[in-house]
């Protein structure tokens, strides 16, 4: 159903700058301690080339084009807020380092996550490649104008308008692409997998 109801040219309302709101640093646990960034790079797997990729911040914000966009983000806790973001587009990492051919999925996760007494407990969410291949579909690397914060997921955040957002995965340290829909962190807790607004 959610395939057939999925348009790449829907897109979810922008905003203009008077109409920000606070947003909340919203971890599932604890924040993690800001040490993780100083060794931060970012793993791509499943890639048709056969290789496994790391690349630092450095290389996505001088190699991509980055979009500005104020947006909604829409929490499954009920609350809302405009934030502006900014990064390089998920289908521009896709095109630089393509999936192998019969990627459907990719799986986000993030090993820096804690859990609420502070013990590492890695987050993990699966997205259908359409979705991430969406135009408002960021990996965000700025938030309100300046690098992004440890509160709101630095150095790089996944930034998905058109799910909920616990699809919005902060602290990414690795993609993996695959055919087959990977294991998704709240779907084994009980909540849809497609999680779309």
């Amino acid at each position: 159903m959610a395939e057939a109801l999925y348009s790449e040219n829907r897109r979810v309302p922008t905003y203009p700058k008077s109409q920000i709101t606070p947003l909340k640093n919203n971890y599932n646990g604890a924040t993690p301690d800001p040490g993780y960034i100083s060794g931060w790079n970012l793993t791509l797997e499943g890639l048709a080339s056969g290789l496994s990729v790391s690349l630092d911040i450095r290389n996505l914000t001088s190699h991509f084009s980055l979009h500005d966009q104020i947006m909604r983000l829409v929490c499954v806790e009920g609350w809302s807020a405009i934030a502006w973001w900014a990064g390089l587009r998920f289908d521009d990492l896709i095109r630089a380092y393509p999936p192998v051919s019969q990627a459907k999925w990719a799986r986000v996760d993030s090993s820096v996550n804690l859990d609420d007494s502070g013990n590492p407990d890695p987050y993990f969410m699966s997205i259908d490649l359409a979705t991430a291949r969406h135009p408002q579909t960021l990996l965000a690397t700025h938030f309100n104008g300046q690098p992004l914060t440890v509160d709101h997921g630095a150095p790089l955040r996944l930034l998905v308008p058109v799910k909920l957002g616990l699809k919005n995965v902060k602290a990414i340290t690795k993609i993996t692409y695959s055919a087959e829909e990977p294991k998704d962190y709240w779907a084994e807790r009980g909540y849809s997998r497609y999680d779309g607004i």
